[in-house]
């Protein structure tokens, strides 16, 4: 343990001080924030006590003066060391301390058990992880330099190590700030049981690597060239609209080394092969249930085009604290989330000046929703998801390729999916194949704008050639020049598609995916498939198109950030009924 100098500089959105990247605030004009007053005081390598004997590591900033300030824990399985590297990528998120110490609060970024130092075997966000929160944010607030008040602060993991600190609901902990959070662990690794293997493949392995690393590691001068040279204004500036979560894949590149078997290898066997349904390993992962007991202030958030990640978590979280009266939701336009993450800070600020300090800073002025439909840059709200001026219209997968009101002549549509190996098996003598392997509808050519806003459905009739196929259905906004923009998305195994009807909540369909339903060769099966929910415009002179496949991969697969999923099934004839429906929530034009 030890400390470093003192640190002055100050980063904000004023004159003079490090510029802050992307969106701060989601339109409000805020009173009363904490102005910069204090240089920082960093202690290195602290260790944090847990209930068990085991001790984590942490880096503590505070405010250097005297007195006891509220603190704000960040806490991941991402080397605390790295956080303020500057780079633009998935693990850069625990937030800018130079704009938080210097306005009056500690922060704390301590590493989960097994990474970057601390002790003990990493988890993966389950039951003792949880525990090791609840233990950490009461050994904060028992510093003598912490008032006791203590909140919680970062995007991606550190957001879902929020949530699971929440559930636990150690007594000092005031107010949590989850954005871009996930609350069930399944939903991340599997899309209603297709593996998201784009994701999954990339992150566990760069995790295990990088936990691991020594401390010396991040301590050297070509280190520290680096984190200069990155947050250098010039550079600083040209990475503000990279997406972090989107640069995961980079990893595969950068990372050369293997990680331990233990537990990284097995933690990757286990989410990826051996449970493929929900069962303990994912029960215990799974916040779900436990959501209700959390009775602290929350403020919920994400960037709408997050749809493979966090974007589905936000929305459910939502509606499972319906009955806390303290909780925010913002939806952002793309870009909306920046790496390293500095976005939104000024929103955290006033949210913990709020909480934290007793600040009347605004935050709470007006209904609790605040979003942006994409396309525009106004910011609207609403007391309800989905917004009470939002009605879902069902458009029909007619069998001519249109999207439309009605169904017109009864029909039906055919896809052939060939798995790659059964592609390279088919004799060239052939020629190419009389059906295509994707289908698509879309909308005639609008005459005014479309705003899409809420939960959408696809209740799909179709036929298979039997046994288990990925469905992945993508919305595509078309414009007048043929350039494509992926809006949104929803992807169902056939074999999970039983529905929980009672669990459902407020129309959108509940998945188990708890046990796998024979799929029946050459039989009709109805398939509610739930698509992500939106908020974007569909501009006058566009059109909305759906797209159908069993197959997310390649150049030409239809994705979200480029996330693809791991093939499942064998070939297929696929025949879909134009008894079909898009379920569209659209916004009332005022």
């Amino acid at each position: 343990m030890h400390s470093r100098q003192h640190r002055t500089r100050v980063a904000g959105t004023e004159p003079g001080q490090r510029h802050l990247n992307r969106l701060q605030t989601t339109g409000r004009e805020y009173r009363g924030l904490s102005r910069p007053e204090w240089s920082v005081q960093r202690t290195d390598d602290v260790p944090v006590p847990l209930r068990d004997g085991t001790r984590l590591r942490a880096d503590v900033y505070r405010p250097d003066g005297d007195g006891r300030f509220p603190a704000l824990l960040s806490f991941s399985c991402y080397p605390r060391q790295i956080q303020d590297l500057g780079a633009p990528l998935g693990f850069i998120e625990s937030g800018a301390t130079d704009f938080f110490v210097p306005r009056g609060y500690a922060q704390v970024i301590a590493n989960a058990r097994g990474t970057s130092g601390s002790e003990g075997t990493w988890s993966l966000l389950d039951e003792q992880e949880r525990q090791d929160l609840f233990d950490t944010v009461e050994w904060i607030a028992a510093q003598p330099w912490c008032d006791g008040r203590v909140g919680m602060l970062g995007i991606s993991y550190f957001a879902m190590a929020q949530l699971a600190a929440a559930v636990e609901r150690p007594p000092h902990l005031a107010a949590v700030f989850p954005v871009a959070t996930t609350h069930d662990l399944y939903e991340a690794v599997r899309h209603h049981g297709l593996l998201n293997a784009h994701f999954i493949s990339a992150w566990l392995p760069a995790v295990g690597v990088l936990a691991h690393r020594p401390g010396e590691f991040w301590q050297t001068h070509r280190v520290d060239l680096v984190r200069h040279v990155l947050n250098t204004a010039p550079v600083h500036r040209r990475m503000a609209h990279v997406n972090g979560e989107a640069a995961v894949a980079v990893l595969r590149r950068l990372i050369h080394a293997q990680a331990p078997a233990e537990p990284f290898g097995r933690l990757w066997q286990e989410a990826t092969v051996e449970h493929r349904v929900r069962d303990g390993f994912w029960d215990e992962r799974d916040l779900t249930e436990r959501l209700r007991d959390i009775d602290i202030p929350v403020y919920l958030g994400c960037d709408l085009e997050n749809v493979p990640l966090h974007l589905p978590s936000t929305f459910k979280v939502w509606k499972a604290l319906r009955d806390n009266a303290h909780v925010r939701m913002s939806l952002l336009p793309p870009g909306g989330l920046s790496w390293p993450w500095e976005s939104l800070h000024v929103e955290a600020l006033a949210w913990y000046d709020q909480w934290l300090k007793g600040v009347d800073t605004g935050i709470l002025d007006g209904p609790p929703i605040r979003y942006q439909v994409v396309g525009t840059d106004q910011w609207r709200t609403a007391d309800t998801w989905p917004p009470a001026d939002s009605e879902l219209r069902p458009l029909a997968l007619r069998a001519d390729g249109t999207l439309a009101t009605d169904e017109g002549d009864p029909g039906v549509r055919e896809l052939l999916h060939l798995p790659s190996d059964e592609l390279s098996a088919r004799p060239a003598t052939l020629g190419p194949s009389p059906l295509p392997d994707r289908l698509s509808w879309q909308t005639p050519t609008l005459i005014e704008p479309l705003d899409v806003v809420g939960d959408v459905e696809l209740r799909l009739d179709a036929t298979t050639s039997g046994g288990d196929l990925a469905f992945i259905a993508v919305l595509q906004d078309v414009g007048p020049d043929g350039a494509m923009v992926p809006v949104t998305a929803g992807w169902l195994s056939a074999e999970l598609r039983e529905v929980d009807e009672a669990g459902s909540v407020d129309g959108a369909p509940e998945l188990p995916c708890r046990r796998a339903l024979p799929v029946p060769a050459g039989e009709p099966v109805s398939y509610r498939i739930p698509i992500v929910p939106t908020a974007y415009r569909v501009a006058a002179g566009h059109r909305l198109r759906l797209v159908l496949t069993h197959d997310d991969r390649g150049e030409d697969g239809p994705t979200i950030l480029g996330f693809t999923h791991a093939p499942v099934g064998g070939a297929s004839h696929t025949v879909v009924r134009s008894s079909s429906r898009l379920l569209l929530p659209v916004l009332h034009r005022g």
